[in-house]
């Protein structure tokens, strides 16, 4: 019997970012993970078939939105097939034998260093160095061994360069978390994932609407009039369209629930556009 081959799985980093994380969260340790240096390099990639599947952050805790894989969503025909939350744990991290007292320059991706302002303002000797990924800080402090530099990244990137974790837990709030997105190709159906069991069904779709007096009211009243949980509600610019707008849904229930296709129906006549882009199991 032929093996079967890992899924090859799209994420934006190097090898230890936290969604390297969510990938094994989802998927355990069998996927491949294949790193990308940009989102969109993650989408094409997916879009063109070269990747059975991509994990992609959609927003943090503490930091927000990320409004660059919102617009991703709708240039790109991809389905969401679930999703994870990973707790955010930020390490002061160190080339072997380098001690946290020469420590002088930090190397971080920006949104990490600072959910680390406390650390920094009871070490006033140490400089923030902003890095376009945590993990890839540590990947270049282990190339280039700065005698005075350390980086901030997950255990996972301290333990694949082969780094030594100097300070654990640094971050201001430990209710510190990541939502991702797990993505396939249009159509694919919703993924049994590990540790999903019986969770509770979530669908997320985009819609745009007439810029006219009660036109959102009317929309989200698809979802109150059939007692629909409206989860999470972000607006984008409607490219093309000054001032006009897109709205992005989370809401509970699956697509094919009889009230939820009601609902879809209904606010499918009440926009210009609208588009589901997935039903899976909550995190």
């Amino acid at each position: 019997m032929k093996k079967r081959s890992p899924m090859r799985i799209g994420f934006q980093g190097e090898l230890g970012a936290f969604s390297q994380q969510a990938i094994r969260q989802l998927l355990g340790l069998k996927a491949e993970p294949i790193a990308h240096q940009r989102f969109d390099q993650v989408f094409a990639a997916l879009d063109a078939g070269k990747l059975d599947a991509a994990v992609i952050p959609l927003e943090n805790s503490l930091a927000g939105s990320v409004h660059e894989n919102y617009d991703l969503l709708l240039k790109y025909r991809a389905e969401i097939t679930a999703e994870t939350s990973v707790r955010v744990i930020h390490n002061l991290i160190a080339p072997p034998g380098v001690s946290f007292r020469a420590i002088r320059k930090v190397y971080s991706h920006p949104v990490a260093l600072n959910q680390c302002l406390d650390f920094f303002g009871s070490h006033a000797r140490i400089e923030r160095t902003p890095f376009y990924d945590t993990a890839g800080s540590v990947k270049m402090i282990m190339e280039d061994r700065p005698a005075d530099g350390a980086a901030i990244a997950s255990e996972l990137a301290a333990k694949i360069y082969g780094a030594h974790i100097l300070k654990r837990g640094i971050e201001d709030d430990r209710q510190n978390f990541t939502r991702f997105f797990m993505l396939e190709p249009a159509g694919a159906k919703p993924r049994t994932v590990r540790g999903a069991g019986k969770r509770p069904w979530k669908t997320s779709l985009v819609f745009s609407i007439r810029n006219i007096p009660g036109a959102l009211f009317r929309s989200l009243g698809a979802l109150a009039l059939r007692d629909i949980n409206l989860v999470k509600i972000e607006s984008r610019p409607l490219r093309g369209k000054p001032w006009e707008y897109l709205f992005y849904l989370d809401l509970w229930g699956h697509r094919e629930d009889q009230v939820v296709r009601n609902a879809l129906n209904h606010l499918g006549e009440l926009a210009d556009f609208l588009r589901v882009l997935g039903s899976y199991r909550a995190a």
